[in-house]
């Protein structure tokens, strides 16, 4: 009977906790930067299914348009967010301008509560004597697939267009501003109840310039928000700040708005960040060990007679996978090995077996 398992010795034969730091493209297909030059049929498209449904809180940005391509996916969604519940449709039951159930109020209330401490009622911007608290902010929310464990601080930039020949949202050049966050200034960042918090400040590449504040990017949440009254008066563009019961609301139209701009703009890069564990097996198969093979194939007769009589003082085997094994010899996992490695009794076979997870 030909050898079938050997047991692992845990000193010389293992490598446990290996961490290593990944950093790849955000987007799917691994674009990157996300821009509507980049590849035929690649930018920045929306839903009007998708608007139907929930426009009335957030725009979903997709990679291809969805109505014409299969493999378009969801890469991050835009909304605008009102504490006092303006710029949005409330319910049409309630009396005089309750706001409490308009959507811009909900989204503004939901981010909050996923992003500030419970002591903090609203977002701020800036510190000391140039700390601002808006009413309103605009939200970039990434895909929660597409930054897997969190989005990389300081190598991403977006660049949003500006001027009053963008209201329209029917894109074209023209000139834009671009942000990014000040990772690379601020070694010691705030932490919060989602995690780090860095300033999104103008600048590209890492490189902030000025000391304007016009957002806070929380990596490990990947979220980006923006002062709505800074951005907006930066743009040149005037979100839509009433309240009414009209049939259309008002908060897609902010959050297409925004997206419009950043659609014309036709560049948003960004990478994903994610700490891979790793334990490393290292498969020792000495000259005398498995020279054997179980296969029918490889003997006849009872008394097990080689098939091949060149065998006989020398058989040869080629190894193609390694089984890994628990304590109750109940197979787990199958490494395969890109090409058969010949074994006999003057070879002997070294293979490592990473894990990831």
């Amino acid at each position: 009977m030909a050898e079938i398992y050997k047991n692992f010795n845990a000193a010389d034969d293992l490598i446990v906790g290996d961490v290593q730091v990944v950093s790849s493209p955000l987007w799917s297909e691994n674009i990157n930067p996300l821009s509507g030059g980049f590849a035929s049929g690649v930018g920045f498209f929306t839903s009007s299914t998708q608007q139907t449904v929930a426009g009335a809180y957030y725009v979903d940005v997709y990679h291809r348009n969805p109505s014409t391509s299969t493999n378009a996916a969801v890469q991050f969604a835009v909304a605008y967010g009102n504490k006092n519940g303006s710029g949005s449709v409330g319910d049409a039951n309630t009396v005089g301008q309750n706001v409490n159930d308009t959507p811009t109020r909900a989204i503004y209330s939901q981010y909050r509560n996923l992003l500030l401490p419970p002591t903090d009622l609203a977002f701020s911007f800036g510190s000391g004597v140039s700390k601002v608290t808006p009413d309103d902010v605009f939200i970039l929310n990434i895909n929660r697939a597409r930054y897997r464990q969190k989005i990389d601080p300081g190598n991403w930039e977006i660049r949003i267009a500006s001027g009053s020949g963008h209201l329209s949202g029917s894109g074209g050049t023209g000139s834009y501003l671009t942000f990014c966050d000040n990772s690379g200034a601020n070694t010691d960042p705030s932490i919060g109840s989602a995690g780090r918090i860095f300033n999104i400040m103008s600048g590209s590449s890492g490189i902030t310039t000025g000391s304007q504040v016009y957002g806070l990017f929380y990596p490990d949440a990947g979220v980006l928000i923006f002062n709505a009254t800074l951005l907006s008066s930066s743009l040149g563009m005037v979100p839509t700040t009433e309240f009414n019961t009209a049939a259309t609301s008002n908060t897609v139209k902010n959050a297409v708005s925004l997206f419009s701009r950043i659609s014309a703009s036709t560049y948003f890069a960004a990478r994903s960040e994610e700490k891979v564990n790793s334990t490393h097996y290292f498969v020792r198969i000495t000259n005398k060990q498995f020279n054997f093979s179980n296969n029918p194939t490889y003997v006849s007769g009872s008394n097990g007679t080689f098939v091949h009589s060149s065998m006989l003082r020398n058989p040869s085997v080629y190894v193609t996978s390694i089984g890994m094994y628990d304590d109750q010899n109940r197979l787990l996992a199958i490494a395969k090995l890109s090409q058969p490695l010949l074994k006999t009794f003057n070879r002997e076979v070294l293979v490592k077996v990473k894990l990831d997870y």
